[in-house]
């Protein structure tokens, strides 16, 4: 493997540095937690792109100021006018009278940040002021002057607060948007706190979503909705910094009967994610309050991952998440699993040291598989090869070796010696990436395990810290002793990154983790 830098560029992660400069999301910074404002500012960043170009309406007149675009048939015309974003498209029927018939039968895609002035479209309002209101205004008109449908639409210029005339709109919007068939919905707001700040329930009258992605609100009371409720045609939902109850989950994934990912990021309420869904094949929480994630019955679900989900602590002591895996015969993709932080449950039992295997302990679907933790911490290392064994088919490993500010020692280094055989790790293994290797010994120690009984194994790929060791010579011989040792698969596998990473910084990406066509959730960047 050549020696190269990690991770691969594009791939995303949160950092100071990463966060785009003309990213103004309006919130008050003083009651942002650092978590939200990164999920924030990652939600921007990942929302989908228009299918619009931005043209402008003047560029439909040669500059001899001759029309020869109106010559055109009307086929060739509504595409012309369908790819404009609406400001320049509403522009269009000042022309002539046969412009304004063409506007009007076309879809309309909004994009709120298209109403701002030129220079500033790239942007968002800051704060709440004229512009903010101008562009509430503006998307307000076309809403109710064309007659739909609305394929496409992103708002996240906007500032509503718990006020009477805010939600006046609000429910207006969501009727409009219901009864003129929006199909892809990106609906960001802007201010914080979000007390007292609901969704209208005129939301569930969309039916015609597909796409849904809410951004800084507080979810509506689904307890109080009338029945018959449902996202019919909804196959990916997204909901960031969002206050949503237990029970409101189970509403949703109850009424979408083909909803097929799921994202849950930084969501500001303890959460008990109960996934039960005939659809799902994908589920992705990230950097959320969550006491528990239940698999109870989702027979279509590939991969399932759970990244920095935490409750915190209690007395000083930190506070557990449960992962319960039930029925999901197909699920392929798990992670990150923590040893120190989750208690992992299959089927009815609890894996604890010691735990026997047997089929009612395992998931052998698992094909690709990520844990996170401390080598540090005993305990947690003393669970690595009981999580390991509850799936014995896994072919990619990826270990995140984190530091810790309360180590508990190393254990007994024939530890690993006298572990009994894990079958993933002997006739299955083909890859691991092990990153931000700390230079322990007892990360040595597992990765010499892995290399004397991985017999299948094609590539071991080891992240180091660049210019973080303080003594780097010994960390390069603890790695030489370990590529000059005796491998089951023939001869050395391994191969040196250098990770770009500073101390701090996750690796992340939204698209990568929900995409289901992206190979790479946990962005190994080896291909």
């Amino acid at each position: 493997m050549n020696r190269f830098y990690w991770p691969p560029p594009r791939s995303g992660f949160l950092s100071e540095e990463s966060k785009p400069l003309n990213r103004c999301h309006g919130l008050d910074p003083t009651t942002l937690h650092p978590r939200q404002d990164a999920v924030l500012g990652v939600l921007y960043d990942a929302i989908p792109t228009p299918p619009v170009s931005c043209a402008t309406a003047e560029g439909l007149e040669s500059g001899d100021g001759f029309d020869r675009i109106s010559s055109l048939p009307d086929d060739i015309l509504l595409r012309v006018v369908s790819r404009l974003p609406a400001k320049d498209g509403a522009r269009t029927a000042a022309l002539s009278t046969r412009w304004t018939r063409l506007w009007r039968s076309v879809p309309l895609v909004v994009v709120d940040a298209h109403f701002l002035p030129r220079r500033g479209a790239e942007g968002r309002p800051p704060r709440r002021g004229t512009l903010s209101c101008a562009v509430t205004d503006a998307v307000f008109a076309a809403f109710e002057s064309h007659p739909g449908p609305f394929p496409f639409v992103i708002l996240t210029c906007s500032f509503f607060e718990a006020a009477a005339t805010d939600r006046a709109v609000l429910a207006r919007w969501f009727q409009l948007l219901a009864t003129k068939g929006v199909e892809e919905l990106v609906f960001v707001n802007r201010p914080w706190p979000l007390s007292g700040l609901r969704l209208p329930a005129a939301l569930f009258s969309c039916a015609s979503l597909r796409r849904l992605w809410l951004g800084a609100w507080m979810f509506p009371d689904t307890a109080s909705l009338p029945r018959g409720c449902a996202f019919p045609k909804l196959q990916e939902l997204v909901l960031g910094c969002i206050g949503i109850e237990d029970r409101d989950l189970d509403f949703i994934l109850a009424a979408s009967p083909v909803l097929e990912t799921l994202t849950i990021v930084g969501d500001i309420e303890a959460l008990n994610a109960r996934l039960a869904s005939r659809s799902l094949r994908c589920a992705h929480l990230c950097f959320s309050c969550v006491e528990e994630v239940a698999v109870v019955d989702t027979p279509s679900l590939e991969r399932l991952l759970i990244q920095k989900c935490w409750i915190g602590r209690r007395n000083g002591r930190k506070l557990v998440t449960r992962v319960k895996i039930g029925n999901a015969p197909k699920l392929s993709t798990l992670g990150y699993l923590e040893p120190g932080i989750h208690v992992l449950e299959i089927g009815n039992t609890v894996i604890k040291y010691g735990t026997k295997v047997s089929p009612n302990t395992t998931v052998p679907s698992v094909r690709m598989l990520a844990l996170q933790l401390h080598f540090k911490v005993r305990s947690e290392v003393k669970m690595l090869p009981c999580f390991l064994r509850c799936f014995p088919n896994v072919e990619t490993l990826c270990i995140q070796s984190e530091v810790t500010k309360e180590p508990t020692g190393n254990l007994d280094s024939k530890f690993w010696k006298k572990t009994s055989p894990i079958e993933s790790v002997q006739s299955h293994l083909k890859t691991l990436v092990f990153r931000e290797f700390q230079g322990e010994q007892s990360e040595l120690d597992f990765l010499m395990y892995i290399a004397e009984n991985a017999r299948e194994l094609k590539e071991l790929a080891i992240i180091l810290k660049l210019g973080r060791y303080a003594a780097a010579e010994e960390v390069g011989l603890k790695l030489l002793s370990l590529e000059s040792g005796k491998w089951a698969s023939g001869a050395s596998k391994m191969g040196c990154l250098m990770s770009r990473l500073k101390d701090g910084d996750i690796i992340w990406s939204l698209e990568a983790g929900s995409d289901l066509s992206f190979s790479d959730p946990f962005l190994l960047g080896l291909d």
